[in-house]
């Protein structure tokens, strides 16, 4: 992508500005939102000289007509004109939350249900005589149904097909229980599908004889509808379908990008998509989601920040591509500006306090959580932030009260789901924490850190081949992450597997080299630190000269002792021939290798240096009694092989 000249950026501000007008008219504000913050991160143009090159032909108002009729034949404008006082109804009761009222403004056959043949009146029976018992039957008040639906510009039946949608599920969250609670089986659903599902069927099914136009927007409602019924493959065609058709709502690109699993998936779908700018913000948005860290993906990011450089949706994609890799002082740094700049915004602001919790910083973080209570305390991501706060004071019943608000706000936040799993895990309420991670990754399949969160449960719990599944899991989606296979390889040593251990011990060795362990470990709590300069992590060294131990081959086990060792001094030898950071020292893992070197030099008859690492373990300060008992039993064999 260059740089955008005149014509194009005037042209990308009148469909941005389209964008926000047409998601608005459909009561879809978050999208509106969306593409509004989009539209003023563009930079303003001061050239007073200008007015009659560029602004005179691109001002606001005249590319707006055309731009809008290019989604629109003349069926659909003559319709929507017909409609307008009934939308504006509509629409206005939409905005009220009436939205069984707004769909019966244009849908008034299909939804009454309890009574929906009552006694009829003598107008009625006068109106139709002919009709008799047929009255009676669902063939007639189908068709006339679908009669009804047909008649309708594609604006109005989105709205009121939008409206029964929210309406199914508003009950269906007023229908929910407790979260958590003794009956909450978390399959609740939405009622209203199966109607929206078939009037959209039937709608598409006359699209091509109907010479009509489609739009889009019907193709996004209908992706959602059979998502939420497990369709996935075709709810996938659909919402492309619906971004060639209009690229400019956001939610269309949320919802497709929701069903992508692994970067094949993604490439798979790039090839049918649009080639424009929104696909361009997409493709970035969804390589975060898949954890998808690399230069290509940040070189993508810089471009397009250099065409919306004020761009908060952008600038937190940024920050979350470095919480990712574990870089939290970049990614808190960026959104500490992002508050800065706009202290009242709330998105994304459960993953800032992960990050300010990771590391520790607990006056930034009651600090956030003061701000966006004062803003909005009834948001899913300030019941998070509080709660997070309230878990790094370690009062995790509190936590988790503030975790279960923010999901009795909205079900679907994956976060508190994640952060509730955590801190029923710290509560040692085993059965909690596996109900709460297995609700994220229904949410959201991508997350790892419910999977892990999993796999670390169940090896409390001692089955470890429960454990082994998730970890596995939790490590395709985190290839480069040396923490999960360090997982995957202890399930593997727990269930016999071992040569299978060493593979994941020494995978995670690899992946230690590609990605920095960072601040803290990716189950959101300190731990090591990340090891940089060609260090590698004793830990992981320590555990692979274990299971060499364990199948008796005592020459690798030996040199992988070593290799901890090697680690105290840091990359002093033939490997890493430059620059060098300084080694771990001395901690319990090497104290641990030079004790067994020490029993396994004096096994072999290697007294020197079985002396040697007896008498370095005691200045260490650890195993200093096995040390010293060591020491005594090698003067004794020394006195005893002498004296012979």
């Amino acid at each position: 992508m260059s740089t955008l000249s005149p014509a194009d950026e005037a042209q990308l501000k009148a469909q941005l500005q389209d964008a926000v007008v047409s998601c608005t008219e459909r009561c879809l504000y978050q999208s509106a939102k969306w593409a509004a913050e989009l539209l003023n991160s563009l930079p303003s143009s001061d050239d007073n000289g200008s007015d009659t090159e560029i602004d005179s032909p691109m001002s606001d108002a005249p590319p707006r007509t055309p731009i809008r009729q290019l989604h629109k034949d003349a069926t659909e404008l003559r319709l929507e004109a017909r409609e307008m006082p009934k939308f504006l109804l509509a629409k206005s009761l939409f905005d009220c939350r009436e939205y069984d009222r707004c769909a019966a403004v244009f849908l008034p056959s299909t939804l009454p249900k309890g009574s929906i043949n009552p006694i009829p009146s003598p107008a009625a029976k006068v109106k139709h005589p002919w009709k008799g018992k047929a009255k009676m039957g669902t063939p007639s008040k189908g068709t006339t149904s679908i009669r009804s639906v047909l008649g309708l510009s594609q604006k109005a039946l989105f709205l009121a097909l939008y409206a029964k949608y929210i309406a199914g599920e508003k009950r269906m969250n007023e229908e929910s229980e407790m979260i958590l609670g003794p009956q909450d089986g978390g399959v609740t659903l939405n009622k209203e599908l199966s109607g929206v599902s078939a009037v959209l069927e039937e709608w598409f099914t006359n699209l091509p004889s109907s010479g009509r136009q489609p739009q889009g927007w019907l193709e996004y409602l209908y992706g959602i509808v059979l998502a939420k019924g497990k369709n996935e493959k075709l709810a996938v065609d659909f919402f492309v379908r619906s971004v060639n058709q209009y690229p400019y709502n956001w939610g269309t690109w949320q919802e497709l990008s929701s069903l992508l699993g692994t970067v094949e998936e993604l490439q798979q779908v790039q090839m049918r998509l649009p080639q424009n700018i929104i696909s361009f913000i997409f493709h970035i948005s969804a390589s975060q989601e898949l954890y998808q860290s690399t230069e290509q993906v940040h070189n993508s990011l810089t471009q397009i920040l250099s065409f919306f450089p004020t761009s908060a949706f952008l600038q937190t994609q940024r920050a979350l591509l470095h919480y990712h890799t574990k870089d939290f002082e970049e990614a808190e740094q960026i959104f500490s500006n992002l508050l800065i700049t706009d202290p009242h915004r709330i998105d994304s602001l459960d993953n800032y306090s992960n990050i300010l919790y990771v590391m520790g910083l607990r006056p930034k973080l009651a600090f956030l959580a003061q701000l966006a209570t004062a803003t909005d305390k009834f948001r899913p991501e300030t019941c998070c932030v509080v709660g997070n706060y309230y878990s790094l004071k370690s009062e995790h019943e509190k936590a988790v009260m503030y975790f279960r608000r923010a999901l009795t706000l909205d079900r679907n936040f994956l976060s508190a789901w994640t952060l509730m799993g955590h801190e029923f895990v710290e509560m040692k309420n085993t059965h909690a924490a596996i109900e709460s991670y297995r609700r994220a990754v229904d949410v959201n399949r991508k997350d790892y850190r419910a999977w892990y969160g999993l796999g670390q449960t169940y090896e409390v719990l001692e089955m470890h081949s429960y454990a082994l599944f998730y970890h596995q899991r939790a490590a395709a989606l985190r290839p480069y992450d040396p923490k999960m296979w360090m997982a995957v390889g202890q399930c593997f040593g727990k269930v016999g597997k071992v040569m299978n251990g060493i593979r994941a011990y020494k995978r995670a060795l690899v992946a230690g080299s590609y990605y920095d362990a960072g601040v803290g470990s990716s189950f959101g709590s300190g731990e090591t630190p990340g090891l940089g300069g060609g260090v590698l992590d004793p830990d992981v060294l320590y555990q692979i000269a274990l299971l060499y131990e364990r199948i008796q081959e005592t020459t690798e086990c030996s040199a992988y002792m070593e290799l901890v060792l090697a680690q105290e001094e840091g990359p002093e030898y033939e490997e890493f021939s430059g620059e060098a950071s300084g080694g771990v020292g001395v901690t319990p893992t090497t104290s641990k290798a030079r004790l067994w070197l020490a029993r396994y030099e004096y096994m072999r008859g290697m007294y020197q240096r079985a002396m040697e690492l007896a008498n370095e373990l005691c200045q260490d300060g650890v195993e200093v009694e096995d040390a010293k008992a060591l020491v005594r039993d090698i003067r004794a064999r020394i006195e005893r092989d002498r004296g012979e």
